[in-house]
């Protein structure tokens, strides 16, 4: 599933972030919402906004099956609520493409998930990645996973 916003939102949000931020480039980034599901990307989204969440992780294999471009640091990105309203502004700080295996506590931690242990993010991650993946083969340990860290630029109220 996935959650969009009308260009018409898009457009309105960043116009009115970017009168309180100014040196935010003119062009709208990307805008996604985190997970799977309405109530998974608002859940993710307010651990975002509470700044819980400082980091996200990607299938590789999906980006490959999807075409989007994976994302580069300094990237901005407009997040979305489960009803596609844009809410806030993140910009990507750091990357990093390690196997699943091979994803260490520290980034677990900055996901900010269930008790935010490396065990339950293996347990959350490979549990979405079996029943969301883009990609036909879904879930493996050795999968290439792109760890992001970011900062919130902007939340709106």
């Amino acid at each position: 599933m996935s959650i969009t916003a009308s260009l018409e939102a898009l457009s309105s949000f960043w116009q009115d972030i970017r009168a309180s931020i100014p040196s935010l480039p003119a062009e709208v980034p990307e805008a996604w919402a985190f997970g799977a599901t309405p109530a998974h990307a608002d859940g993710l989204l307010d651990l975002v906004l509470s700044g819980v969440k400082t980091g996200t992780a990607s299938s590789v294999w999906d980006y490959e099956a999807s075409g989007d471009p994976m994302p580069e640091v300094g990237d901005l990105s407009i997040i979305l609520d489960g009803r596609g309203t844009p809410r806030a502004v993140i910009r990507t700080t750091s990357l990093r493409t390690v196997p699943f295996s091979e994803v260490d506590e520290e980034h677990a931690h900055a996901e900010g998930e269930g008790d935010r242990t490396l065990a339950a993010w293996r347990e959350i991650h490979e549990r979405f990645w079996r029943n969301h993946s883009e990609d036909p083969r879904g879930w493996a340990p050795d999968m290439p996973v792109l760890c992001e860290r970011f900062e919130l630029v902007h939340p709106a109220r």
